[in-house]
Protein backbone atom coordinates (compact mmCIF):
# COMPACT_ATOMS: atom_id res chain seq x y z
CA UNK A 1 0.00 0.00 0.00
CA UNK A 2 2.74 2.18 0.74
CA UNK A 3 4.40 1.23 -2.53
CA UNK A 4 1.22 2.14 -4.60
CA UNK A 5 0.47 5.53 -2.71
CA UNK A 6 4.30 6.95 -2.44
CA UNK A 7 4.19 9.38 0.08
CA UNK A 8 4.18 12.69 -2.11
CA UNK A 9 7.37 15.27 -0.88
CA UNK A 10 6.76 18.17 0.59
CA UNK A 11 6.39 20.72 -2.47
CA UNK A 12 7.11 24.36 -1.63
CA UNK A 13 3.86 25.99 -1.72
CA UNK A 14 3.47 28.34 -4.65
CA UNK A 15 3.40 31.79 -3.66
CA UNK A 16 1.83 34.07 -5.74
CA UNK A 17 2.90 37.58 -5.75
CA UNK A 18 1.89 41.07 -7.53
CA UNK A 19 5.17 42.50 -8.06
CA UNK A 20 6.06 42.26 -11.35
CA UNK A 21 2.88 43.60 -12.68
CA UNK A 22 3.40 46.66 -10.64
CA UNK A 23 6.73 46.95 -11.92
CA UNK A 24 5.21 46.44 -15.54
CA UNK A 25 2.92 49.15 -14.90
CA UNK A 26 5.51 51.23 -13.69
CA UNK A 27 7.63 50.66 -16.22
CA UNK A 28 4.93 51.44 -19.17
CA UNK A 29 3.61 54.82 -17.12
CA UNK A 30 7.31 55.87 -17.15
CA UNK A 31 8.01 55.13 -21.06
CA UNK A 32 4.31 57.33 -21.83
CA UNK A 33 5.65 60.26 -19.13
CA UNK A 34 8.78 60.03 -21.38
CA UNK A 35 6.46 59.94 -24.40
CA UNK A 36 4.62 62.63 -23.36
CA UNK A 37 7.55 64.55 -22.44
CA UNK A 38 9.52 64.15 -25.61
CA UNK A 39 6.51 65.28 -27.92
CA UNK A 40 5.84 68.37 -25.77
CA UNK A 41 9.72 69.34 -25.94
CA UNK A 42 9.52 68.08 -29.70
CA UNK A 43 6.41 70.37 -29.92
CA UNK A 44 7.95 73.36 -28.26
CA UNK A 45 10.99 73.28 -30.05
CA UNK A 46 9.26 72.96 -33.84
CA UNK A 47 6.76 76.00 -32.62
CA UNK A 48 9.92 78.36 -30.97
CA UNK A 49 11.91 77.56 -34.49
CA UNK A 50 8.97 78.42 -36.62
CA UNK A 51 8.59 81.71 -34.29
CA UNK A 52 12.18 82.35 -35.32
CA UNK A 53 11.92 81.58 -38.83
CA UNK A 54 8.40 83.95 -39.51
CA UNK A 55 10.35 86.82 -37.46
CA UNK A 56 13.68 86.56 -39.22
CA UNK A 57 11.71 86.53 -42.06
CA UNK A 58 9.49 89.44 -41.38
CA UNK A 59 12.58 91.38 -40.62
CA UNK A 60 14.20 90.61 -44.03
CA UNK A 61 11.09 91.53 -45.63
CA UNK A 62 10.86 94.78 -44.05
CA UNK A 63 14.64 95.55 -44.61
CA UNK A 64 14.28 95.34 -48.49
CA UNK A 65 11.08 97.08 -48.46
CA UNK A 66 12.64 100.01 -46.33
CA UNK A 67 15.55 99.92 -48.94
CA UNK A 68 14.15 100.68 -52.95
CA UNK A 69 16.21 98.26 -55.15
CA UNK A 70 18.26 100.56 -57.89
CA UNK A 71 19.35 99.45 -60.76
CA UNK A 72 22.14 102.02 -60.96
CA UNK A 73 24.96 101.40 -59.61
CA UNK A 74 26.61 102.48 -56.06
CA UNK A 75 28.65 106.11 -56.19
CA UNK A 76 31.74 105.44 -55.91
CA UNK A 77 33.69 108.24 -53.50
CA UNK A 78 35.82 109.59 -55.14
CA UNK A 79 39.16 111.03 -53.23
CA UNK A 80 39.89 114.03 -52.58
CA UNK A 81 41.42 116.02 -54.80
CA UNK A 82 43.54 119.35 -53.29
CA UNK A 83 44.66 120.03 -56.55
CA UNK A 84 40.87 120.76 -58.09
CA UNK A 85 40.43 124.29 -58.85
CA UNK A 86 37.86 126.59 -57.34
CA UNK A 87 34.57 126.67 -59.42
CA UNK A 88 35.23 130.70 -60.85
CA UNK A 89 32.36 132.88 -59.79
CA UNK A 90 31.04 134.86 -62.52
CA UNK A 91 31.45 138.89 -61.91
CA UNK A 92 28.08 140.21 -62.25
CA UNK A 93 28.62 144.02 -63.84
CA UNK A 94 27.10 146.33 -61.19
CA UNK A 95 24.82 149.04 -62.97
CA UNK A 96 27.08 152.22 -63.38
CA UNK A 97 25.37 155.29 -61.73
CA UNK A 98 24.30 157.78 -63.42
CA UNK A 99 26.44 160.97 -62.53
CA UNK A 100 23.62 163.77 -62.88
CA UNK A 101 24.96 166.00 -65.33
CA UNK A 102 25.35 169.67 -64.97
CA UNK A 103 23.02 172.47 -65.95
CA UNK A 104 25.09 173.58 -68.51
CA UNK A 105 25.42 177.51 -69.84
CA UNK A 106 23.88 179.26 -72.61
CA UNK A 107 26.99 180.36 -74.30
CA UNK A 108 26.58 184.32 -74.71
CA UNK A 109 28.24 185.95 -77.92
CA UNK A 110 30.41 188.94 -77.23
CA UNK A 111 27.92 191.01 -80.58
CA UNK A 112 25.37 190.57 -78.65
CA UNK A 113 26.39 192.62 -75.94
CA UNK A 114 28.52 195.36 -77.82
CA UNK A 115 31.16 197.47 -76.21
CA UNK A 116 34.39 195.95 -76.30
CA UNK A 117 35.88 193.06 -74.84
CA UNK A 118 38.98 192.63 -72.20
CA UNK A 119 40.62 189.72 -69.87
CA UNK A 120 40.20 189.72 -65.92
CA UNK A 121 43.08 187.64 -64.12
CA UNK A 122 40.66 186.00 -61.13
CA UNK A 123 41.95 187.48 -57.55
CA UNK A 124 41.65 185.58 -54.63
CA UNK A 125 38.16 185.68 -52.99
CA UNK A 126 36.92 186.53 -56.55
CA UNK A 127 33.50 184.74 -57.90
CA UNK A 128 31.31 184.82 -60.61
CA UNK A 129 29.17 186.94 -59.23
CA UNK A 130 31.48 189.75 -57.24
CA UNK A 131 33.26 190.02 -60.84
CA UNK A 132 30.13 190.33 -62.48
CA UNK A 133 29.01 193.10 -59.95
CA UNK A 134 32.45 195.10 -60.79
CA UNK A 135 31.94 195.43 -63.92
CA UNK A 136 28.21 195.91 -63.66
CA UNK A 137 27.08 192.59 -65.45
CA UNK A 138 24.59 189.87 -64.57
CA UNK A 139 26.30 186.83 -63.74
CA UNK A 140 23.90 184.93 -65.88
CA UNK A 141 25.86 186.69 -68.72
CA UNK A 142 29.36 186.91 -66.96
CA UNK A 143 28.89 182.82 -66.84
CA UNK A 144 27.39 182.76 -70.44
CA UNK A 145 30.45 184.33 -72.19
CA UNK A 146 33.06 181.87 -70.13
CA UNK A 147 30.68 178.62 -70.54
CA UNK A 148 33.23 176.66 -70.71
CA UNK A 149 34.93 177.61 -67.14
CA UNK A 150 33.24 175.78 -64.26
CA UNK A 151 34.93 177.17 -61.51
CA UNK A 152 37.16 180.13 -60.69
CA UNK A 153 40.45 179.73 -58.95
CA UNK A 154 42.84 182.88 -58.16
CA UNK A 155 46.09 183.63 -60.09
CA UNK A 156 44.97 180.86 -63.22
CA UNK A 157 41.75 181.66 -64.56
CA UNK A 158 41.54 184.53 -66.92
CA UNK A 159 37.57 185.71 -67.58
CA UNK A 160 36.12 187.72 -70.87
CA UNK A 161 35.00 190.48 -69.82
CA UNK A 162 31.99 193.00 -71.87
CA UNK A 163 32.73 196.39 -71.19
CA UNK A 164 31.35 199.64 -73.43
CA UNK A 165 34.81 201.64 -73.34
CA UNK A 166 37.93 201.59 -72.71
CA UNK A 167 39.63 205.10 -72.34
CA UNK A 168 42.98 206.27 -72.37
CA UNK A 169 43.47 208.83 -69.96
CA UNK A 170 44.60 212.71 -71.32
CA UNK A 171 45.41 216.49 -69.77
CA UNK A 172 42.35 217.19 -67.61
CA UNK A 173 41.22 214.15 -67.91
CA UNK A 174 39.70 213.18 -63.79
CA UNK A 175 37.42 210.37 -62.46
CA UNK A 176 34.61 212.54 -62.52
CA UNK A 177 34.81 213.87 -66.15
CA UNK A 178 35.44 211.00 -67.47
CA UNK A 179 32.78 208.87 -65.73
CA UNK A 180 30.47 212.13 -67.29
CA UNK A 181 31.71 211.61 -70.36
CA UNK A 182 30.45 208.12 -70.58
CA UNK A 183 26.64 208.26 -68.89
CA UNK A 184 27.71 206.70 -65.15
CA UNK A 185 28.89 207.61 -61.62
CA UNK A 186 32.57 208.07 -60.80
CA UNK A 187 31.87 205.03 -58.07
CA UNK A 188 30.53 202.91 -60.90
CA UNK A 189 34.42 203.75 -62.89
CA UNK A 190 36.18 203.40 -59.85
CA UNK A 191 34.93 200.16 -58.53
CA UNK A 192 35.64 198.85 -62.40
CA UNK A 193 38.93 199.92 -62.19
CA UNK A 194 39.59 198.81 -58.93
CA UNK A 195 40.45 202.06 -57.48
CA UNK A 196 40.27 203.17 -53.89
CA UNK A 197 41.17 206.96 -54.62
CA UNK A 198 39.76 209.47 -57.03
CA UNK A 199 43.05 209.96 -59.10
CA UNK A 200 44.40 208.98 -62.75
CA UNK A 201 47.47 209.26 -64.31
CA UNK A 202 48.10 210.23 -67.57
CA UNK A 203 47.84 207.90 -70.34
CA UNK A 204 46.63 205.26 -67.36
CA UNK A 205 43.63 202.92 -69.48
CA UNK A 206 40.17 203.04 -67.49
CA UNK A 207 37.58 200.60 -68.26
CA UNK A 208 34.11 201.63 -69.28
CA UNK A 209 31.10 199.93 -67.53
CA UNK A 210 27.60 199.50 -69.29
CA UNK A 211 25.43 202.51 -67.38
CA UNK A 212 23.14 199.61 -67.10
CA UNK A 213 22.90 195.96 -66.35
CA UNK A 214 23.78 193.82 -69.51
Amino acid sequence: MEDEFPKKRNIRPTEKSNLPIVTLLVLVLLVLAMLYVGYEYISDSSSSSEELTSVVVDSTLEESAAEPVSDEPAPVDEPADETKPEPVKEKTEEPKKEEPKKAEKPAISASSIGGEQITHTVKSGETFSSIASRYNLKTETLQGLNSSVSDVKAGTTKLKIQVKAVHTVGAGDVLRVVASKYGITKDALMKANGKTRDFSERGEKLIIPFPDKK
